[in-house]
């Protein structure tokens, strides 16, 4: 640890997000700074927002602080806690409370309760340490020598079987800090993958604990480690993850793709049908769910083929996937270096798509889908369907092969300017 719990409340109180708070909240005995942010001042780190925990209405502190702070409150009633915004900042207020659960993997139901049983309900123990601006420091056992020891320990034993959520928070501190995990809590672990305990949880929270861990900067290192749980079927069927594809993928990548999609469609080449139907379940939206999809399931049945295609030596079958034809043919088209054909072998992927395909396809097509990224995939005609119909080309499929003729012209450099661009639409249009 950076600082000590001697100088924790010290340290507290010059950070950004607390001098607001002590100047509304300072004097109330009842308020406890707690959880993460704790736990990362003690490790040397300034976190941004503060979690609050109350010994008593949560709600009516809340509103105190968001009237002070001239901010806006939301209430949640059934947890007992609040959030207030303010000044770009976020609060989350939240009443001690003790935790029962009905049946594992259940939502709890929660009653009042003290600092101390509310500190004895969280996940881990270096997160289970509350301070006052008054000095007064609260922690569970084994909290500042599991953060000394850079380790994370569970509570008590049926921790991950009552909410099997933590078993994804565990590999996302873990990986985010660079934490061990303590062996007890390791073997705890492996028991709740091993009897099933992630089946126990709604699909909705399993979906909302994954895009929080994909948003890490970590992410690669926590998936891979969930790829192992259960021999890669814990949370769906045949989960994997390669690191070294997902590092020359991640390379490849277009500044407006999703490193977190990129990522989850590594994760999920070798899953199949159930893919789309589980992203759904999970809550993703319509739009990534589509995105993991058309990249997983293409490079799924790519594999060795675009490793193959790489050398230009063979085309794709019909029936391969999106991924695989965009990699087969970008590996080609990046072998004879014609930029039409690189952007005709990746007309329609997503960025994630093609930076999947070129790091499946080999050097060569590597080097092709950077060409698309840095060069080609921004090239537009000087020319459109309204100047193809003013020359006298009908409305229709003309149209179409006029201007596609036109951009493989302009991009392989055999139309330099509007006037040639025209001439070879035009040309184009009246084939056939």
């Amino acid at each position: 640890m950076k600082n000590s719990p001697s100088d924790l409340s010290e340290r507290l109180r010059t950070l950004p997000a607390a001098a607001p708070l002590l100047r509304v909240l300072g004097g109330d005995p009842r308020v406890f700074v707690v959880g993460g942010a704790v736990r990362d001042v003690l490790l040397g780190d300034a976190p941004l927002d503060l979690d609050l925990v109350v010994e008593g209405d949560a709600g009516e502190v809340a509103a105190r602080l968001a009237e002070g702070l001239a901010g806006t409150v939301q209430l949640h009633d059934r947890f007992g806690t609040a959030t207030v915004v303010a000044d770009g900042r976020s609060y989350d207020l939240a009443r001690a409370r003790t935790e029962r659960y009905a049946r594992p993997g259940a939502l709890p139901d929660v009653q009042p309760g003290t600092l101390e049983q509310d500190l004895r309900r969280r996940d881990f123990s270096v997160n289970a340490i509350a301070v006052a601006f008054d000095g007064r420091v609260a922690a569970v056992e084994h909290a500042f020598e599991d953060l000394a020891q850079r380790q994370l320990r569970v509570l008590h034993a049926e921790s991950f079987r009552e909410d099997p959520t933590r078993l994804l928070r565990l590999v996302r501190y873990a990986t985010r800090l660079g934490f061990g995990v303590e062996p007890a809590t390791s073997r705890l672990a492996d028991e709740a993958i091993a009897d099933g305990a992630l089946r126990t949880v709604t699909s909705t929270r399993i979906g909302n604990e994954l895009r929080l861990l994909l948003r890490e900067p970590e992410a690669a290192a926590a998936l891979a480690w969930i790829a192992g749980w259960g021999g890669g079927d814990a949370l769906v069927p045949r989960l994997s993850f390669d690191p070294e594809l997902a590092a020359r993928a991640r390379a490849l990548l277009a500044p407006d793709g999703r490193p977190d999609l990129l990522l989850l469609a590594v994760a999920t080449l070798r899953v199949g049908a159930p893919l789309a139907a589980w992203l759904g379940d999970l809550g993703f939206s319509a739009r990534a769910r589509d995105t993991v999809v058309a990249a997983a399931h293409g490079a799924a049945r790519a594999g060795e083929r675009l490793a193959a295609a790489g050398t230009g030596a063979r085309r794709p079958d019909a029936g391969d996937g999106a991924a695989a034809r965009a990699g087969a043919g970008v590996a080609r088209s990046g072998g004879d270096e014609r930029p039409s054909a690189i952007v005709d072998a990746l007309r329609g992927a997503s960025p994630e798509l093609a930076a999947l395909a070129g790091a499946l396809g080999g050097e060569t097509a590597a080097v092709a889908a950077a060409r698309w990224r840095d060069e080609l995939r921004g090239v537009r005609l000087a020319i459109d369907g309204d100047d193809l119909r003013a020359a006298g080309v009908p409305q229709g499929e003309a149209v179409g092969r006029g201007l596609a003729a036109a951009l493989r012209a302009k991009l392989d450099g055999e139309a330099d300017g509007r006037d040639a661009e025209l001439s070879v639409a035009v040309a184009a249009a009246n084939v056939g």
